[in-house]
């Protein structure tokens, strides 16, 4: 068994969502309307990060970083769980929609990583701009509409090889297609719900001592 793992940032490797973080801490208001439609699929993903984001200036860039390394809290066992990553040569790509000005400075001291996909931020102008580097393809349920954001899909179907076993690990919305396309889903929250409904294999779990344990009865058995 090949495994490779694609694994969700927010509300994943940290406790809480941090872009729900930073929008009640920054514009708790405006943001409120922009998140309950995202959670009642009114609007996509993509439309609600856009949205959100362009109500930060990009004068508060420095302070909106500095607001999530102070709040931001690493799910206990992240570290090891990356250290037997490395050690066994298990390919480890972070796949988030999430973006990249606040993702890379809080995962910095845990790589390296295969790679980490997401979206990135534009700050040429008066207003945060998202830019979407990672689109969906021809074969995404979210084609040609670009929906995603970035396309956790697309980037599964490029990384990885026909003969390698699929984890996803993720929580809510932003994997619901991702989970579709794993052989495995270590899961939380939303994410459970999903993997029932279609019946997709997972397992639950709260730390990633529980994620460690089930990649090593893969790989050790």
């Amino acid at each position: 068994m090949k495994p490779i793992i694609f694994c969700d940032f927010d509300g994943t490797i940290t406790e809480t969502d941090n872009i729900v973080s930073l929008m009640t801490h920054f514009v708790p208001e405006q943001s409120e309307k922009i998140a309950k439609a995202m959670m009642a699929q009114t609007i996509s993903f993509k439309e609600g990060i856009t949205a959100m984001f362009d109500l930060l200036s990009t004068n508060q860039k420095d302070d909106i970083i500095q607001y999530l390394k102070e709040t931001t809290v690493i799910r206990e066992g992240f570290s090891e769980f990356v250290r037997y990553a490395q050690e066994h040569d298990i390919p480890f790509y972070i796949v988030s929609g999430g973006v990249d000005f606040f993702i890379q400075p809080l995962l910095e001291r845990f790589g390296p990583f295969s790679g980490i996909y997401c979206n990135s931020a534009d700050f040429s102008g008066e207003q945060i701009t998202v830019v979407y580097p990672h689109s969906c393809d021809e074969h995404c349920a979210k084609f040609p509409t670009q929906s995603c954001g970035c396309c956790k899909p697309t980037v599964m179907r490029e990384m990885a090889q026909h003969d390698q076993f699929k984890i996803v690990i993720g929580d809510s919305i932003s994997d619901f297609e991702a989970a579709k396309q794993a052989d495995l889903v270590l899961a939380r929250e939303q994410l459970i719900d999903r993997c029932k409904d279609l019946h997709i294999p997972y397992k639950p779990f709260n730390t990633f001592y529980d994620c460690l344990e089930t990649v090593k009865e893969l790989i050790e058995a």
